[in-house]
């Protein structure tokens, strides 16, 4: 009998901080797909946020700490790796990319790469690793409207998959928004700079999402709904913003 996939789990600040029912949830989907899942208790950021204020040596300190949180371990079968999953396309995309400008021509640039090979946003590793289309017992009343996050779409080149996922889940239905692939507005430090333009974006985003009558926006991303979510209760409106891995975890 084959021993189930190991996944070590990675949980960013904004989930840690300020949604950590997304946290368990996604555990609780992993788990469902037959994974068997490690948390280590000693990891904290990615080093996104430093990165993305230009502070590149701060930020390679972090980085360097994932690498050693997430290193594979020694006895690790090779034909069966230990895969690093987030609920957060930001993260992996920081991870897959930035970090291969960080650490170029270091003596840690061959563990990086090790890393970064098995690294996956959730809904991608599901779909592409196990080739898993649905979550057996998830059920979700309503209609969703999709909001790619600009880093899932762009950075990570996730589309389809969690599409794939929500459109399986029992009594959910799909209506796509009108330019669904533009920004939000959030953007990290963006909406802390340039405030007016980052909550115009938002309105245009929930705009969008209101007019296609769904019940709620969902994405890949919680910094994405965080800023969506502030300008609907701001305004008061008829939407609400989840998670996928919280949609994938209803139900049962």
């Amino acid at each position: 009998m084959a021993s189930p996939p190991q996944v070590d789990i990675f949980i960013p600040c904004f989930v840690d901080q300020l949604y950590p029912h997304t946290a368990l949830n996604t555990v609780k989907v992993l788990e469902k797909a037959g994974c068997q899942v490690h948390y280590n208790p000693a990891q904290t950021c990615c080093g996104q946020p430093a990165y993305n204020a230009g502070y590149k040596e701060e930020s390679r300190d972090i980085a360097e700490k994932f690498l050693r949180d997430f290193s594979e371990p020694a006895t690790t079968d090779l034909d069966a790796p230990r895969y690093v999953v987030s609920p957060s396309a930001s993260c992996v995309g920081m991870v897959r990319n930035a970090y291969s400008h960080l650490f170029a021509g270091t003596p840690e640039a061959a563990r990086c790469q090790g890393v970064q090979r098995r690294t996956y946003e959730l809904t991608e590793f599901l779909t592409d690793v196990l080739n898993v289309s649905t979550i057996p017992g998830a059920r979700l009343a309503g209609t969703y409207t999709y909001h790619d996050s600009c880093s899932a779409l762009r950075e990570c080149g996730i589309r389809e998959a969690p599409r794939r996922l929500l459109d399986a889940v029992a009594g959910l239905s799909r209506v796509e928004m009108a330019e669904t692939t533009t920004c939000c507005g959030f953007g990290g430090t963006f909406a802390v700079k340039f405030e007016a333009i980052s909550v115009a974006m938002a309105q245009q985003k929930v705009e969008h999402a209101l007019a296609t009558g769904a019940d709620y926006i969902v994405s890949t991303d919680v910094s994405c709904l965080m800023h969506l979510e502030a300008y609907i209760r701001r305004e008061k409106l008829a939407i609400k913003t989840m998670h996928i891995a919280d949609v994938l975890a209803s139900g049962w």
